[in-house]
């Protein structure tokens, strides 16, 4: 348990929320892994810088919608398949209040079947044509092949989010720092095919750390600026249900590392494993591990439901931050 001294109110208009002004602490006490530190960071990262863009954060997280142009990922796959389907939804998500677009074309859901190039390509490219133009958010390709998020950047895509840190094609680094796009990099141990086999840590969340700090350092001396990078603990990738949990409990640690925070929790099935049920709908159970998140300072949330959050984070806004 962190003790109440390692925590003060800002001053400032950044948050009115209690501070953890001791995060180096908890890299050293693993029992602080165990209960969640609600705060929001001094050092929380206020800016990304996208292509030809910067974000800018505020109180509540910043929501990526969720566009799955496939026939297979876990929650919604098949359901916008067709480029009309796909491009209708993208106008829903932008509507509903999404602040960033994310658009993928292979399933990374456990036991998925790769997808080769080519089809990736079919999927994405008509769609993001169809988008030019019509939609005024920032579009992310969520993709782990160079030539793909190349194709998808010459499109307009202003982002790539690359489920695995960058490191399963070797061109990609070159293709994100080439762009000037902005970059996720996110953790995981494993494969799709492989990660929820038996993973295993000593300690998740200081393991993690440890390995998006090396990534960081890694795209940063291989030409990528640090201002672009973003993170992503990488949720139900290779983790069982209590690594995380413990992920979400402890998530404010990664603002140490400096850079913007990404969580991608929405649906997953550690959610339904709380809850008891794995067939209960998850969005509302999504929603209360985003406020969670929300108090910790993390900066974007990738949901399904982003007129749920919408709604929620104006009025944890109304009643939080004014």
């Amino acid at each position: 348990m962190v003790s109440l001294h390692r925590y003060r109110f800002l001053s400032t208009t950044d948050s009115k929320l209690p501070v953890n002004i001791d995060q180096t602490s908890a890299h050293n006490d693993k029992n602080n892994m165990t209960t969640a530190h609600y705060c929001v960071p001094v050092n929380r990262a206020k800016t990304w810088a996208i292509k030809d863009h910067v974000l800018g954060f505020r109180n509540t997280p910043l929501i990526m919608g969720i566009l799955n142009v496939t026939p297979d990922s876990f929650s919604d796959g098949g359901s916008f398949y067709t480029v009309q389907s796909a491009v209708d939804r993208a106008k829903q998500l932008e509507d509903a209040g999404a602040d960033i677009l994310d658009i993928g074309g292979e399933s990374t859901r456990p036991y998925s079947q790769p997808v080769n190039e080519s089809d990736e390509l079919a999927r994405i490219t008509p769609v993001l044509e169809r988008l030019q133009g019509t939609i005024g958010i920032p579009i992310s390709i969520d993709t782990t092949k160079a030539a793909v998020a190349q194709a998808a950047i010459e499109l307009g895509a202003k982002i790539i989010n690359d489920v695995s840190g960058l490191e399963a094609d070797p061109q990609m680094i070159r293709v994100a720092s080439n762009s000037q796009a902005g970059v996720c990099a996110m953790h995981r141990q494993g494969t799709p095919q492989t990660m929820q086999d038996n993973p295993t840590y000593d300690n998740c969340s200081i393991e993690i750390l440890d390995y998006l700090r090396d990534r960081d350092r890694h795209l940063i001396s291989a030409g990528i600026l640090p201002e672009r990078i973003c993170l992503d603990p990488g949720i139900g990738f290779g983790k069982l249900h209590d690594h995380n949990l413990q992920l979400v409990r402890s998530v404010g640690i990664f603002h140490q590392l400096g850079r913007p925070l990404l969580v991608g929790h929405s649906r997953k099935g550690f959610i339904a494993k709380v809850l008891g049920n794995k067939d209960i709908g998850r969005d509302p159970g999504t929603l209360g591990v985003s406020m969670a998140l929300c108090l910790q300072g993390i900066q974007i949330v990738r949901v399904h439901d982003v007129a749920g959050h919408a709604q929620a984070f104006q009025m944890l806004e109304a009643c939080c931050y004014q």
